[in-house]
């Protein structure tokens, strides 16, 4: 029976260092994974302790409790701080968390409309982008021309000026009407209450 025979670039893309990186910030150089050989160290509380080999700042970090933490890389020497590196991602993790929670994303809906457009269509787009501005999302009305229609720009943007003035109550109008090639459309947004 052979011997099964893997491929020496497979055995070089498994390895300890990704699960590491994964586990950690994979854009954080802490203690053991510093390479230089000096760099400008920095304590906790902002002093500058000078510029020190890698194993006098790894000693010296230990002796304090801290973790070494590379911050400046490319600098010249490289700078390195002495922090709870545990805490200071628990930090940053609880930042990223809070802001993530305040974000609001805000969805931009397109109603289509027609150079053409008959009333009870006109009302019934219209109906549907009073909706969408209700539950706090933008509108992008569009009207495209397709063929010799492209000659008739004015009743277009006129169709488009009676859809914005029918959604003038629940919303305010964020770009103005403009031509796209052969469309025309403009985005309103919903009107912000004030308390």
């Amino acid at each position: 029976m052979g011997r099964l025979c893997v491929p020496f670039y497979f055995i070089a893309q498994v390895g300890v260092k990704s699960i590491n990186k994964q586990k950690r910030g994979a854009e954080d150089i802490v203690n053991e994974q510093i390479r230089c050989k000096e760099m400008l160290v920095i304590t906790d509380k902002g002093e500058k302790l000078g510029v020190l080999p890698r194993v006098k700042a790894l000693a010296a970090a230990e002796n304090r409790g801290l973790d070494l933490v590379l911050v400046s890389p490319d600098a010249n020497p490289p700078v390195a701080k002495m922090m709870d590196y545990s805490r200071f991602r628990f930090e940053q993790q609880k930042k990223l968390k809070e802001m993530r929670k305040n974000q609001k994303i805000v969805v931009v809906q397109e109603i289509q409309l027609s150079p053409t457009i008959e009333k009870h269509d006109f009302e019934t787009k219209a109906r549907k982008a009073k909706t969408i501005l209700e539950k706090g999302n933008k509108v992008k009305i569009s009207l495209r021309f397709f063929g010799r229609m492209i000659v008739h720009q004015d009743l277009g943007k006129e169709v488009i000026e009676r859809f914005v003035q029918s959604l003038e109550e629940v919303s305010t109008v964020e770009s103005p009407i403009r031509l796209d090639g052969r469309t025309l459309f403009a985005v309103v947004a919903p009107k912000t209450t004030k308390d």
